[in-house]
């Protein structure tokens, strides 16, 4: 038997969770920074290949995530009161795991040590071909699966 200890998100809930511990689940990836469309109608909610100007498509990491929310007003701050709206969040999210008590990924950074996993198994921005934000973009124009 092992002595070695359980990591912190195999034994605390989410909301248990320190702030450093919560940051840290985040895995990088950058798909929350894609642009979503939602029908009036059906609320249903549709991803697009744009991505916000703060993105870093080689990392997938936000340029300048201190100051996000003033530089991209509409930029969603994933709290522990808002989890159960995550599900526009893809399946691969972390936080969506943790909540749905799966634990995370065997390529998640935190469980593998490297960052580098995450792309060997081809997920987040740098697996998909992305257009970056601009003025008059058409984003019907670039529609694409949830990732």
């Amino acid at each position: 038997m092992s002595n070695k200890a359980k990591p912190f998100w195999e034994t605390k809930t989410l909301d248990e969770m320190s702030q450093t511990e919560w940051e840290s689940l985040c895995d990088g990836c950058g798909l929350c920074c894609l642009t979503k469309l939602q029908d009036d109608e059906t609320d249903e909610v549709v991803y697009t290949s744009v991505v916000c100007p703060y993105s870093d498509v080689d990392t997938g990491q936000c340029k300048d995530y201190a100051n996000r929310s003033v530089n991209v007003p509409t930029c969603v701050q994933l709290t522990l009161e808002r989890v159960a709206e995550f599900d526009w969040l893809p399946d691969t999210c972390a936080y969506r795991m943790i909540y749905r008590g799966q634990g995370l990924a065997d390529w998640h950074p935190l469980v593998s040590g490297s960052s580098k996993t995450m792309k060997q198994a081809r997920v987040g921005l740098t697996a998909i071909p992305v257009v970056i934000d601009r003025s008059g973009i058409n984003y019907e124009e670039f529609m694409i699966d949830k990732p």
